[in-house]
């Protein structure tokens, strides 16, 4: 039993160790495709606006009874859906200085 040992754990290791630098390594190749393919400029319209609140509650003192009471805290996001000349529509996420700029008929190019 202990000789199996000394053999799975070294190979459950590398594998692991292996796996990283297999997905940290797709993602430099992805990121790479990226920023090598064309940028395309296209007139598009907003559709629709949206925003998504969130709203967490955690206890004060790490206190999971609640007895020391709770905090909020509450995040918003905002999200723009614009439609291209073929119809196509794209919902971004967008900071939410810029959501308060546009409205929806808006036209330009992205």
């Amino acid at each position: 039993m202990f000789d199996l040992m000394e053999i799975i754990f070294p190979v459950m290791f590398i594998l692991i160790i292996a796996m990283i630098i297999f997905t940290f390594a797709k993602g430099i190749q992805t990121w790479h495709d990226n920023n090598n393919s064309p940028r395309l400029t296209v007139p598009a319209k907003i559709v629709a606006k949206r925003q998504n609140t969130t709203h967490h509650n955690h206890p004060n003192a790490g206190d999971v009874s609640g007895a020391h009471g709770y905090h909020t805290t509450i995040n918003t996001t905002y999200y723009v859906t614009f439609q291209v000349e073929n119809g196509d529509k794209m919902e971004m996420s967008v900071p939410g200085s810029e959501y308060g700029m546009f409205a929806e008929g808006d036209e330009g190019e992205l």
